[in-house]
């Protein structure tokens, strides 16, 4: 069982710029697949970035891509959402998710999530 512990969120300008970090309690890689989702009010939770913590490989959906960046940084378990060009339309709360086997989008294949991390771009 991994714990995860999302920071970094708060209130910017459009425009502007916020990297989240989701720290792991166990070595990712007992989780191989890392990802952020995000869900505004009265929307459903919404995909936007997965890494491979074997090997690094990332994968960003249409919606984020050329904006958002998902890293990792094995050595401190955590895994990092640099947002850039942040518009109103990002503001949601903020999640970070694990799973053991494989990778993709879809929430209901996530076991483990953290409580998640409030963007507000106003």
């Amino acid at each position: 069982h991994v714990q995860l512990v999302e920071s970094g969120g708060g209130l910017v300008q459009p425009g502007g710029s916020l990297r989240l970090s989701c720290t792991a309690s166990k070595y990712t890689s007992s989780h191989p697949c890392l990802a952020w989702f995000r869900q505004a009010p009265g929307k459903e939770r919404e995909g936007i970035a997965y890494v491979d913590a074997r090997d690094g490989t990332p994968f960003h959906s249409a919606s984020v891509k050329g904006r958002f960046t998902i890293s990792q940084d094995n050595a401190k378990n955590t895994v990092y959402l640099q947002m850039n060009s942040l518009k109103p339309e990002d503001t949601a709360m903020y999640y970070c998710a694990a799973r053991t086997q494989g990778c993709g989008l879809r929430a209901a294949q996530y076991a483990y999530w953290g409580q998640g991390t409030q963007v507000t771009v106003s």
